[in-house]
This record gives structure tokens, C-alpha cells and sequence, in this order.
């Protein structure tokens, strides 16, 4: 029922955005009379910005069509390296403008998260890294369109996707886990070690990961440990209607997720839809856009399977099990020590409301069977956890760091 209330409501506001939408086109058009008063401009800023606020919106592009290489302007094309039904692995190649490809570069494969975005939030991310390596994201599939025939994805399948888009990119590969992705990408590379695969990461880096949640506790840990496991499977689980290929999955809905971090920091949303309105009504298009530009993206959700969120509050946030070396891979045990010569990076930054300070830094303690002289870790003054990797302090102080430490273990 969850669902389908939600489902009614968002149609409602979707026809109520779309009026909005063509109020303030009208207070606006210069042969209406009242887009010359003094409450014109007003009336059709707060239509504006109420039908943006309302308005559906499904997964983004990432819209990446060039870059600069070596001061070259050269061409950017997506490409699916390997469909899986949870997820693809997605490159973006970069052509010259003879029609070569570039070539040489470190191979890079970002993790995005799963956790009720698109890969899309990483399009800042992406776009740094793009002149300097041959860039690879996971772009995860909204578990709504999925069907039921396709199975489950659970923890245990995450880390299994790690693995196998690893070895499509092959020997010599770099990973970058952002956020929630760095305990499944942390476990991922301990697996590999232990099997000596050739695929394994030079590197992993980790940006604002839950690796030890004990770890100055936010409130988001705070939320996943002082209730009980089955109030998670009671509250949060909804199933999707028929409206969609995935009808009848039991998923966590993103518009669940996205209403909780909303909740989280409800006075900044407010001031910032209310910069957003008053940059409409001086005239300030280029601000409001970016606003609009960064809740377009924050607003676009998707559901994860309730089998992944589920065992992800188990495994991460309620029983510590990776720290603690309880953590399992499908019976087998998950040994931060088996990793012997994948450099490790952590990113933490000093505002961070989502992982507290020391939470991804322990990922450095608990590899025990690794040199210090292939442990770094770098703490980004004044960032918060969307800081880490979007904006300038990820593009001009924290990226450098990244790739200094990719350069070096090459």
C-alpha cells in the first residue's frame, strides 16, 4: 500500500508541476500585462520553482560528450562494456579527433553507489578523471524495472559484480569505491587477493565508506543501530506495483531514502529552494540553474532489492562485520589481511554527516598483511560527504590526491 500511495501522489503532482509549469510561462510572456507589475515577476518565480520541486524525474544522462586530453579536445563516447540484470558496466571513450582512441592511460573503474541514486551523482566525479585515465563506472539499474525471473541481488551478489567487472577491464585496473560501495569493494579485494587473480585492483581508494560505522557514529548510523533488525524488514520494505516490469520485488524505495536524507538536513533544503526563488526574482537565471542543475540530480531516485538493503544494515551497520573479521562471501570468510599489494587510499572529509570521520580511515588498520608504505590516507578540510567527490574542493584538492596515488602504484 506504501507504493501504491506514493504512486497516486506523484501522479497528482506531476499534472499539478506541469500547471505550474505553464503559469509561470504565462506570468512571464511579455502580452501579459501582469509580467510588467510588481507581483509578476514574484508569482511566476513561485510557480517556478514549485513545479521544479514537483516535477517527475527519471534516471539522468550523464551528458559527458568531450574532454581535454594532453590540451587536445577530444570526443567522449558511452559505451556498455557488460550487461548484467542488476547493472552495467558502462566506459567512456574517448576518440581524437583523427578517430583514434587514447590509449595508455590508467584504467579506472568507479563504483557508484547503490544507495537510492543513479550513477549519474558521480557525473562531477567522472568528469575530473576523465583527460588523465580511461575512465568505468557501475551503473546499477533501478530494481523497479527489473523482473521478478531475473532473481535476487543481494550483498553477496554486489561484490560478485566487482569481480566480474574487474576482470572485463582486465590486468592493471584501478578501483574507486564512493561511499557505501567501499565495504563491498574493500571485499572484493580481499577475495581477489586471496586467489591471487590477475584482475585484482592496483589500487583501491575509498571515499566516505562505512568500513567501521563505530567509528564517530552520525546520525544514520545512529538510525540503523538503535532499532531492531525486523523493524528495517516491517518499515522500509515496500513491493512495487503492477505499474512497472519489476511488479511484485520487494524492493527499499528511493523515494523513501531520498525523503530520509531530506529529513536529515530539512532547514539547508529550505534555504536553498529559498536562494533558488529569490535568484529567479532578481533575475539570477545562471544561479538558480545550478540549483536546479544539483536537485535535479539529487531528486532522481531508484529502489534497491529489500535482499541488498537488508543484508547491508546487517552486515554494516548493525553487526560491524567487516571490522570485527566476521563478514562472509557466500560461507567463505572475508580476510582484510589476505590483501598484500593493492595500494590503499582513504578520503574522509571533515564535515562529513553521513560517515563519520575514522570510519573509512579503518579500512587502512584492519589490512594488516599490507606495507604502511601502500596505506595513505587524506582528510579534506571543510568538505561534507557530497563535497568528497563533486565540486571544487574535490576537483581541485582531493582529485590531485587520487591521482598522485594511482601515478604512484601504477
Amino acid at each position: 500500500m506504501l507504493y501504491d500511495a506514493y504512486e497516486v501522489q506523484r501522479s497528482l503532482l506531476a499534472g499539478a508541476s506541469t500547471l505550474a509549469n505553464m503559469g509561470a510561462g504565462w506570468m512571464q510572456n511579455p502580452v501579459n500585462p501582469l509580467a510588467y507589475s510588481h507581483m509578476g515577476p514574484i508569482v511566476a518565480s513561485a510557480l517556478d520553482v514549485f513545479a521544479h520541486a514537483s516535477a517527475p524525474r527519471g534516471k539522468p544522462d550523464f551528458g559527458l560528450t568531450e574532454t581535454i586530453v594532453d590540451g587536445e579536445k577530444v570526443a567522449v563516447h558511452e559505451e556498455i562494456v557488460l550487461r548484467r540484470p542488476f547493472g552495467q558496466l558502462k566506459r567512456f571513450r574517448r576518440i581524437r579527433a583523427g578517430g583514434q582512441e587514447v590509449a595508455g592511460q590508467p584504467k579506472l573503474l568507479m563504483v557508484a553507489p547503490m544507495s537510492g541514486h543513479y550513477a549519474t551523482l558521480l557525473r562531477g566525479t567522472v568528469e575530473r578523471m576523465l583527460p588523465g585515465h580511461d575512465v568505468y563506472i557501475t551503473d546499477w539499474r533501478d530494481a523497479k524495472l527489473v523482473p521478478l525471473d531475473e532473481g535476487g541481488f543481494d550483498l553477496d551478489d554486489y561484490i560478485d559484480y566487482l569481480i566480474e567487472f574487474l576482470a572485463a577491464i582486465g590486468p592493471g585496473a584501478h578501483m574507486l569505491a564512493v561511499c557505501q560501495p567501499s565495504v563491498p569493494a574493500f571485499a572484493a579485494a580481499c577475495l581477489m587477493s586471496a586467489d591471487k587473480q590477475p584482475c585484482r585492483p592496483k589500487t583501491l581508494s575509498m571515499m566516505g565508506g562505512p568500513i567501521d560505522t563505530r567509528m564517530a557514529p552520525t546520525e544514520v548510523n545512529t538510525v540503523a543501530t538503535e532499532r531492531p533488525f525486523s523493524w528495517f524488514e516491517q518499515n522500509v520494505i515496500a513491493t512495487v506495483p503492477y505499474l512497472y516490469p519489476g511488479a511484485g520485488r520487494k524492493v527499499y524505495p528511493g523515494f523513501l531514502q531520498l525523503a530520509g536524507f531530506m529529513a536529515m538536513n530539512f532547514g539547508n533544503h529550505m534555504v536553498s529552494h529559498w536562494e533558488m526563488f529569490r535568484h529567479l526574482v532578481e533575475g539570477d537565471g545562471e544561479s538558480a540553474e545550478a540549483s536546479k542543475d544539483f536537485y535535479d540530480e539529487y531528486r532522481a531516485v531508484c529502489d534497491m532489492t529489500a535482499e541488498f538493503y537488508l543484508q547491508t544494515v546487517d552486515v554494516v551497520f548493525q553487526r560491524h562485520a567487516l571490522p570485527k573479521g566476521e563478514m562472509t562471501h557466500r560461507g567463505r570468510k572475508v580476510d582484510p589481511a589476505a590483501i598484500a599489494d593493492i595500494a590503499l587510499l582513504a578520503i574522509e572529509g571533515e564535515r562529513d554527516d553521513i560517515s563519520g570521520v575514522g570510519q573509512t580511515k579503518a579500512a587502512l588498520t584492519i589490512a594488516t598483511g599490507l606495507p604502511t608504505s601502500r596505506k595513505k590516507y587524506h582528510l579534506a578540510k571543510g568538505v561534507g560527504h557530497y563535497g568528497i567527490f563533486h565540486g571544487s574542493k574535490w576537483r581541485e584538492g582531493i582529485a590531485p590526491v587520487l591521482e598522485d596515488w594511482i601515478a604512484r602504484h601504477g
